[in-house]
């Protein structure tokens, strides 16, 4: 019986954590966002349908992406060169600017 409460907890505590590792400063991402606006719209709404939305998705999500491409196990030309320079806060802060908006 500890045993399992002690599993349930350890898994509690993991899940917690993991949503708090990706909170960014939204103020912080929308000053680094204007070379985003480009292809993503100036509120992250893209006019073209070759380049995804970004307003409103979800934090971790875009977290995500923008590692995938810095890392580059998501492949695509340009935005592995805008998320090579990203440093993990500046992914954070920008993750948490456009999933703020609507």
């Amino acid at each position: 019986m500890k045993r399992q409460i002690l599993t349930v907890l350890s898994a509690l505590t993991l899940v917690a954590s993991a949503n708090v590792a990706v909170a960014g400063d939204a103020a912080a991402g929308k000053a680094k966002a204007a070379t985003c606006a480009g292809c993503h719209g100036a509120a992250g709404v893209s006019a073209a349908p070759n380049f995804p939305n970004l307003a409103g998705q979800k934090e971790a999500y875009l977290a995500k992406q923008l590692k995938d491409f810095k890392s580059g196990a998501r492949k695509d030309p340009m935005m592995s060169g805008m998320a090579a320079p990203l440093s993990d806060a500046d992914i954070a802060n920008l993750a948490a600017y456009f999933a703020g908006l609507k």
